[in-house]
């Protein structure tokens, strides 16, 4: 027994020994591990570079929403005024036309001539203030019909003139810098259509042959 404990406790120290090498090898792979350096601090000037660079952004962000915000304004401002006006000349054109529709009537009294020269200045007048607004009437007296131009009203079926060319002009067109202020209204020519044709009725039978047909049956009998 005493030789047993003695084997033992010689086995021990070998163990002991061979744990040795182990923690030294753990403890060489820590010793591979690099420290970590501390975060350099930023120095005064690169600070300063960056706040510049910062505020030179930010700079040109604000810049760019603001020109942004100006164009767009301009065209909202543009566009209003632009829808104004266009009304303002529409209401015009009515006023010119009822002037036209006076001068039309023919007048006899001498006063009535005066009166029709007046109702004629006016309507010259009214017409430079429409001109130096870029308004000019549209010529639509003959030609053929223009979707963009005009606007058809009726038809009329004849064979004077091809389909699709204009026959009346009901109310005159007008133009502003060349785009369409307000449509001509005309009657356009439309191919006459074919009548159908009436069936053939069946002749009625005279009266007379029948009654002579009626006796002979009952002179039979």
């Amino acid at each position: 027994m005493a030789k047993k404990t003695t084997e033992n406790q010689e086995e021990s120290p070998n163990a002991e020994e061979g744990e040795a090498p182990e923690m030294q090898t753990s403890g060489g792979e820590d010793a591979v591990q690099e420290p970590e350096e501390p975060a350099r601090e930023e120095t005064p000037l690169e600070q300063a570079e960056r706040e510049r660079d910062e505020y030179l952004g930010n700079w040109h962000r604000a810049r760019a929403d603001y020109q942004n915000l100006k164009r767009r304004t301009f065209d909202d401002v543009q566009g209003a005024v632009g829808r104004e006006r266009t009304a303002l000349l529409q209401e015009m054109l009515t006023i010119l036309d009822f002037l036209d529709m006076a001068l039309a009537t023919p007048v006899e009294h001498p006063e009535a001539k005066n009166l029709k020269t007046g109702v004629q200045m006016t309507r010259d007048q009214l017409m430079a203030l429409l001109e130096r607004h870029r308004v000019a009437a549209m010529e639509t007296e003959e030609g053929g019909f223009d979707h963009d131009l005009h606007q058809a009203v009726s038809t009329v079926e004849t064979t004077d003139v091809e389909p699709g060319q204009i026959v009346e002009v009901m109310r005159r067109g007008f133009t502003i810098a060349g785009d369409v202020l307000r449509y001509a209204q005309v009657r356009v020519a439309a191919e006459p259509t074919a009548e159908p044709q009436a069936e053939p009725q069946a002749e009625p039978q005279p009266e007379a042959d029948t009654a002579s047909g009626e006796d002979a049956e009952e002179g039979g009998d």
